[in-house]
């Protein structure tokens, strides 16, 4: 069990530095373990790949095993929790912090009555790179342009959550405020404030460009939604920003982008075995309800959307 374990951690991180740092280990100790595993299977169960170590054929197989194994004992626990007549532990998750900031509060107020505690971190990464989150939290909450699925998804559990629209922000002053909906053209002469390549925001940027035939003048990259309201406010620049979270005040407003896609995907991952658990699923569909309500209200006040 000890073998399949590492081989299925080796697998999900991909190297023995990642896997000794998870463990609490040193390089050279998780090393010499799978040194071991590989004499009492009778066979290399690792190879060597540049300055590291990859999975061969057989280690493969075995951290399959070592999956197959995880997910079982989650099974098990989820049938004690339903036969102890409610989910409990601990739930980590990581999200994407305008997915946060509409999600978190009512979540958990929807869980206080419950014993589940929620254990939360915030990443502004690449859509990409929120899968390898879910090696180490329950539950990561990442966006997506294209599907449903965030890139890098692989075997990972993929819960829909909401589809929220991508506005076009500007000054309240801004000539292009006075129309209710702008379209691709409209927005060539103006400055840009963009967010850093791999961004789904980006690439609403993108599209514009690909319809028009006419590269974007982006003249800041950013992540934080927080300091783009404000720089957007008090300039004649354009930025894309969430509907849901874009907050009230200060001079701004949104316009909806007519004429090419703009809406993000939000989504829930969940390594299979973790989804097993009693306790994640419940969270899941604490997730998906809030997000939900959160989608139709704003679907109801459909109309000019202006947040000044």
């Amino acid at each position: 069990m000890r073998h399949l374990e590492l081989l299925r951690e080796l697998a999900l991180r991909g190297s023995v530095t990642a896997v000794a740092k998870a463990t609490h280990r040193t390089p050279s100790a998780v090393s010499q373990q799978l040194k071991i595993a590989g004499r009492e299977f009778g066979m290399a169960l690792v190879e060597p790949s540049g300055r590291g170590l990859r999975l061969t054929e057989a280690g493969r197989l075995l951290a399959e095993g070592g999956a197959d194994i995880a997910a079982a004992i989650a099974q098990v626990q989820a049938r004690w929790d339903r036969f102890r007549g409610e989910p409990s532990g601990v739930v980590t998750v990581a999200a994407l912090p305008s997915a946060a900031t509409f999600l978190f509060a009512d979540v958990m107020r929807r869980l206080e009555s419950t014993a589940i505690s929620l254990q939360c971190s915030d990443f502004d990464i690449a859509e990409v790179e929120f899968a390898d989150l879910a090696v180490d939290s329950d539950i990561v909450i990442a966006h997506s342009f294209t599907t449903a699925r965030p890139s890098g998804a692989g075997t990972l559990t993929v819960v829909p959550l909401a589809l929220e629209p991508l506005d076009i922000a500007m000054a309240a002053d801004h000539p292009l405020a006075e129309r209710e909906t702008v379209r691709p053209e409209d927005l060539l002469e103006w400055e840009w404030i963009g967010v850093p390549k791999g961004y789904p925001f980006d690439s609403v940027v993108e599209s514009v460009e690909r319809f028009t035939g006419v590269p974007m003048n982006v003249v800041q990259r950013l992540r934080d939604n927080r300091l783009v309201e404000s720089l957007v406010a008090g300039s004649r620049r354009l930025a894309v920003l969430p509907r849901f979270t874009t907050p009230t005040g200060g001079g701004l407003v949104l316009r909806e982008l007519t004429g090419i896609p703009s809406r993000r995907h939000l989504s829930a991952m969940v390594r299979p075995d973790k989804a097993e658990r009693l306790a994640v699923r419940h969270v899941l569909q604490a997730f998906r309800e809030v997000a939900q309500g959160v989608e139709e209200r704003h679907r109801r006040s459909a109309g000019p959307v202006v947040t000044d």
